[in-house]
């Protein structure tokens, strides 16, 4: 696996994990749920838009010759 690939796998997954957390936390409601939805969902929306620039950068990085 190269390195380009790593880095996407990567910012995936933790996108993922994160879709995961929110959903299982809503799943099991309570105190918890109404404490940190709205938290894990921003982390959610942050850690999307940072994986959508690594998906841009890393594009642009492999159009150019890297």
């Amino acid at each position: 696996m190269e390195f380009d690939q790593i880095i996407l796998a990567a910012s995936l997954a933790i996108v993922a994990g994160i879709l995961g957390w929110g959903v299982l936390t809503m799943a099991r409601g309570g105190e918890y749920n109404v404490k940190n939805s709205n938290r894990i969902m921003r982390y959610r929306i942050v850690f999307q838009a940072l994986a959508l620039l690594v998906i841009l950068g890393l594009m642009w990085w492999r159009r150019n010759g890297g």
